[in-house]
């Protein structure tokens, strides 16, 4: 409400005319309001435009007149008896109104009072008398003169009688409401608004002084009906109530937060105070022991500025505050880190070698490019570090092999395990705004590293996953990227980092699930399994005397023979690494441990008959070669996560409708090989002196054994080719020999992979003579000697040359009759 704000009595009247109770004009008038309702107003009326208010019938208002047309109405009025029609404009800027920028609905009023103010304006004090509506205009100058029709205020019904003096009572209670509530009106109006007594001046009252709009009070002054005036003044009045409500209470918050805020910072000052008595203040001693560390530092002058932007702003923030802790971590991480700092590299070759040899047997291809990479940086000064990728089957050394890589090469030696890992921010780490925001696993681990070039393995790289967080393996392309990854960007650093000195070595089981681009970044070294003499070789030298060690046992106290060693090999593991060897091997120690911690007598040599003592009954029989008496059966060779293996595809024939079926348990790809296989053998019936009848008149079952495995590839197309080929012409297959490649339906023979694995099988199972692809040689060629003495091997082109070397002239027993 604005009863002050329309008009001030203090500044209408002097104290003396105050005191004059003749010329002291009350804001409503005491008339009867019956005498309103029957005052007549003449047909033709001097029309006077209003700005920003409505005048109601029954209320005084001043108000200011500064237009020439103006002042000359209301001259002119006063002379004929000072009764004027106040109409509000529609648009309160337009400064020369026309008729169209009028209201059609005004009140007639009588001018109390012209009081000439200090300012030379012209103040009027005028009182509404009754609300009119515009019928014509009769001229415009030199001011409006307009014919108006009088319009009465319609008191309600009887039936409605007590419902309107709740709805006018409900009113005054909300009026005084927002009069305690706005800090624009003074406590006085609500005794003005408790001394009126009559609806019709109440509700007039509280229309005309209200703080809803000018379009609002136009719209309740055009209402003719009292009850329905006073229903909108309630819905009108119920917002305003809302918003006074809404903005005490913001006001509230504003001042309690403000309050909070002058106590903090009075008692933030106290408390430096008190800490300068007490020697000093601990949040300018942390900075200045960070300036103090980042003397020492040699990072580059990018880092040097970010370093000192953001001390700075740790200088202006709250200690209190949970920003505080966030930016004092955030510059200890950057001090953690090792800006251009690197440790000696070891440039001595033959103590590299012997400490390669010392920790691991075999991985010549490994240790050859570690060496080569030492020869070279020693000749040249400076080179980036490789990233090389050691794949292979499980428990064959390609984790530790770091350390000792580290080791040979004087480099500190981290770790990143990631298997699992599905969330990119692992990698790059997550942006500092974020709560409990870290830098990425990478940028942790150089931290604990301490220096910028140490060996770092990228372990299980093979079993990175993604999902909706990202896809590390994505993140890992700049990681090992040569090109890129001097200038690492993490998250969380926000700066970039220079990982180009660092030796990446990933670790993986297989390649197949390592995405291509991730892939062409890295160098690809085949970590395969070790043969029999090997892993004899590794228990004798590492596993024996590491697990002696740890079952408290001392070292020489038992001896292990080779053929103990070998036996434990063959009978109690079956695998490409020593994983399962060293867990035999620990087992044998705690049976011996137990047995020397009861005092029991104890052979100090462990033989081959005691094995079954302390380990049981051997947990596999080795797979050895089946013979060549059943027409059908050929040996082949497989490779598995654990190795290699031999296989044999079985071939029967019996009398039906020339109906093929494929068992034991078999993919998609080596059922198609099987396919091809009888096709071949069908095109080249008559080489094979087949009639073609055969075929129409015998089924053809192909199984390969052990149906609990699940068997794929295409490796085993030759032998298939064979097994059948035998079948037809119930020829023995030459005595041991076993074969692997790929077919192609024109009987090309194709290069297969997993060769060392393959062979080490073949040579287990007493294998003499093994059929490849002629494009295999060469990988035939780097393996060592030792692994491919006693072997004979056929390199062929095509499925002719596999059938001429494989296949015998000789019958088997009991040849079946093919008609």
């Amino acid at each position: 409400m604005n009863l002050e704000d329309d008009f001030d009595l203090d500044s209408i009247f002097s104290s003396e005319e105050r005191g004059d109770h003749s010329d002291f004009f009350p804001v409503i008038t005491d008339e009867d309001p019956d005498g309103i309702s029957k005052y007549d107003i003449p047909d033709l009326l001097p029309i006077l435009p209003l700005r920003n208010m409505v005048v109601f019938p029954g209320v005084v208002i001043p108000i200011n007149v500064g237009r020439e047309k103006s002042l000359r109405l209301i001259k002119d009025a006063q002379a004929k008896g000072g009764l004027i029609g106040a109409v509000a404009q529609k648009d309160a800027a337009i400064e020369e109104p026309t008729t169209a920028d009028l209201n059609n609905y005004g009140t007639a009023a009588v001018i109390l009072k012209v009081l000439e103010m200090p300012d030379n304006s012209t103040t009027v004090i005028i009182q509404g008398k009754k609300r009119f509506h515009i019928s014509e205009y009769l001229t415009t100058d030199p001011y409006f003169n307009a014919y108006v029709t009088g319009l009465k205020d319609l008191m309600p019904d009887f039936e409605k009688e007590r419902e309107f003096e709740a709805i006018v009572s409900s009113v005054k209670d909300m009026a005084i409401k927002i009069v305690k509530l706005s800090p624009n009106i003074p406590n006085e109006a609500v005794f003005a608004l408790k001394n009126i007594h009559t609806p019709l001046y109440l509700v007039n009252f509280i229309c005309a002084n209200s703080e809803i709009n000018v379009k609002a009070k136009q719209l309740l002054l055009e209402e003719s009906e009292l009850y329905a005036r006073s229903v909108k003044l309630l819905e009108l009045l119920s917002t305003e109530l809302q918003m006074l409500e809404l903005k005490n209470d913001i006001q509230k918050k504003v001042k309690a937060e403000l309050d909070n805020q002058q106590k903090e910072y009075l008692l933030n000052q106290q408390i430096k105070t008190i800490q300068n008595e007490l020697g000093g203040n601990p949040v300018e001693k942390d900075i200045e022991e960070l300036k103090e560390k980042a003397k020492s530092k040699k990072w580059n002058e990018e880092v040097a500025k970010m370093f000192e932007k953001e001390t700075d702003k740790l200088y202006r923030l709250n200690p209190a505050t949970g920003e505080y802790s966030v930016q004092l971590n955030y510059l200890q991480t950057l001090l953690d880190l090792p800006w251009s700092e690197y440790s000696e590299d070891l440039f001595d070759m033959e103590l590299a070698n012997e400490i390669l040899d010392r920790d691991h047997f075999g991985l010549e291809k490994v240790k050859d490019r570690i060496l080569e990479h030492l020869a070279v940086l020693k000749l040249k000064g400076d080179l980036k570090s490789p990233i090389l990728c050691l794949y292979g089957p499980p428990g064959v050394g390609k984790t530790s092999l770091g350390k000792s890589v580290a080791e040979a090469l004087g480099r500190k030696y981290v770790r990143m395990s990631l298997g699992g890992l599905h969330d990119e921010a692992e990698i790059r780490g997550h942006r500092k705004t974020y709560v409990g925001a870290m830098p990425g696993r990478i940028i942790q681990n150089m931290k604990k590293a301490g220096t910028s070039n140490p060996v770092f393995i990228l372990d299980e790289i093979d079993k990175i996953s993604k999902d909706f967080r990202g896809d590390p393996a994505s993140a890992l392309l700049e990681v090992l990227d040569p090109e890129q990854n001097e200038s690492f960007h993490d998250n969380y650093l926000d700066i970039d980092y220079d990982l180009s000195k660092v030796m990446f070595i990933a670790t993986a089981n297989t390649i197949g699930t390592i995405s291509p681009p991730l892939r062409d970044r890295m160098e690809m070294i085949d970590v395969s399994g070790y043969i029999l003499e090997e892993k004899v070789q590794i228990a004798e030298r590492h596993l024996l005397p590491k697990q002696l060690k740890n079952h408290g046992l001392e070292a020489g106290s038992f001896s292990f023979p080779k053929e103990t060693l070998e036996r434990i090999v063959v009978g109690y593991t079956r695998e490409s690494g020593v994983r399962e060897l060293d867990k035999r091997v620990a087992q044998v120690a705690r049976r011996l441990a137990k047995r020397v911690a009861f005092n029991e007598s104890v052979d100090s040599v462990v033989l081959v008959e005691h094995l079954a003592e302390l380990l049981g009954k051997p947990l596999y029989s080795k797979e050895m070669y089946a013979g060549n008496e059943f027409a059908g059966v050929v040996t082949g060779l497989a490779w598995t996560a654990v190795g290699g293996d031999i296989l044999y595809i079985e071939t029967s024939l019996s009398k039906g409708k020339g109906r093929l079926t494929i068992t034991g348990n078999l993919g998609e790809v080596m059922k198609e090989s099987a396919v091809i296989a009888v096709e071949i053998i069908k095109s080249r019936a008559a080489e094979l002196s087949i009639k073609p009848e055969i075929f129409d008149n015998w089924n053809i079952h192909i199984h390969v054994p052990e149906g609990a495995i699940p068997k794929d590839g295409p490796s085993a197309g030759i032998t298939m080719v064979t097994s059948l080929a035998s079948a037809f012409t119930q020829c023995k297959v030459k005595k041991s020999i076993a074969m692997t490649g790929e077919i192609t339906l024109r009987g090309k023979v194709l290069p297969v992979g997993g060769i060392r694995e393959k062979i080490l099988a073949a040579k287990r199972a007493d294998i003499k003579e093994i059929i490849l692809s002629s494009q295999n040689q060469k990988d035939v060629e780097d393996i060592k000697p030792e692994y491919v003495k006693g072997l004979k091997f056929h390199y062929v082109d095509t499925i002719g040359d596999v059938i001429n070397i494989a296949l015998t002239k000789q019958k088997v027993s009991n040849p079946l009759k093919l008609e």
